[in-house]
């Protein structure tokens, strides 16, 4: 009982935040459910791994079971890139099975350590010793770290908003690398508080987002749109009009399930298209526009360049079309026009190939 309690004595706010983080996803109805059940992993998976570390320096101040201690210690070393790589499978839509494997990997080489040593060992007065690959579990933090930051701007659409509950989130794993050689192995002992609340902060701002977004391709949507039209008119310097070709036949030959996978694929193709100052939106079933922002009538050229070849690269084409601002100080109404003048005019262009064929 004495074990029990002195646990719950230091992560009990873990234990609070993992609860009220379960409560949320049992009332919140507007996520996609895949998230949702992603999400209890995480939670299960957080709320193991604050009671391995426990134990882990609980034998350690005890100097008690060497054998048990190693085992915890590879166990914690295996599950924190194990958890950032469940956070980008989490969070990025499209996610890729495939984020696991380095993960996978440094747990084997772990716990092949535990009889060999290679990673790390403990000597006969219980000290820390470092084998050959013994800074192997802070390189593949490190690694997911870096992964983390760049797959969830990638996917993100470049707004401020968005941007800072990244940078916190990431500032969250990254502290697991850099301040355990700064002030040692203690952090460990707030680790997993840390992370837990960096992902909680971070679903939070996922939640309150959601008014904003696009369910379906995680694009902003026409609201959204609107506000970013009244709040950044003196920094709009042109906008960019799509619209996807071809959309009604494969709703009708292949289903609307093959239609939203179309939207989904295309607007992911916009996203990593886009840069910082260029944000997406969707503004209809198949008609997108993307706001960019002090851009150069260079830049969003190569912006339509991008789009048009990462589309290229799918079975799927759009109709794209620009207007450029400038220091001109026309209305807004009046560029789209123009922006949607060309794009229907590619639109146009496109059809008439298609028939010719």
């Amino acid at each position: 009982m004495e074990l029990i309690r002195e646990y719950l004595i230091q992560n009990w706010s873990v234990i609070l935040i993992l609860l009220a983080f379960a409560v949320m996803l049992k009332v919140t109805v507007f996520l996609d459910q895949k998230i949702i059940k992603k999400m209890y992993i995480l939670v299960i998976v957080l709320f193991a791994f604050s009671m391995t570390v426990f134990f882990e320096y609980y034998l350690e101040e005890q100097n008690a079971l060497e054998n048990v201690r190693i085992v915890l210690m590879m166990i914690r070393y295996s599950t924190t890139p194990f958890i950032i790589a469940m956070v980008l499978f989490t969070l990025i839509k499209k996610a890729n099975v495939y984020y696991f494997v380095p993960a996978i990997v440094c747990a084997i080489i772990n716990f092949i350590s535990i009889p060999t040593g290679i990673v790390c060992s403990i000597g006969e007065n219980g000290q820390l010793i470092r084998g050959p690959l013994g800074y192997l579990p802070y390189i593949a933090v490190g690694g997911y770290c870096v992964a983390l930051i760049w797959l969830l701007y990638i996917h993100s659409n470049k707004l401020i908003t968005e941007l800072i509950p990244m940078i916190f989130l990431s500032v969250a794993f990254i502290s697991g690398v850099t301040l355990p050689l700064i002030i040692g192995v203690d952090y460990f002992k707030i680790f997993c508080s840390t992370i837990v609340i960096a992902v909680f902060v971070y679903y939070v701002f996922l939640i309150l987002q959601i008014t904003n977004k696009d369910t379906l391709t995680g694009l902003m949507n026409r609201q959204a749109y609107y506000t970013a039209i009244d709040v950044n008119r003196k920094d709009i310097t042109a906008l960019v009009s799509i619209d996807m070709n071809g959309l009604k036949a494969i709703n009708d030959t292949e289903g609307h399930a093959a239609g939203d996978e179309a939207l989904s694929t295309i607007a992911l193709c916009f996203l990593k298209a886009t840069k910082s100052k260029q944000s997406v939106y969707r503004v209809g079933g198949d008609e997108f526009i993307i706001i960019c922002l002090r851009s150069t009538e260079d830049e969003v050229k190569q912006l339509v360049e991008r789009i048009n070849k990462n589309v290229s690269e799918t079975r799927y084409n759009c109709a794209v079309g620009y207007s450029y601002i400038g220091d001109s100080g026309r209305e807004i109404d009046e560029v789209l026009k123009e922006s949607d003048a060309m794009m229907y005019e590619n639109k146009a262009e496109y059809y008439a190939n298609k028939n010719k064929e």
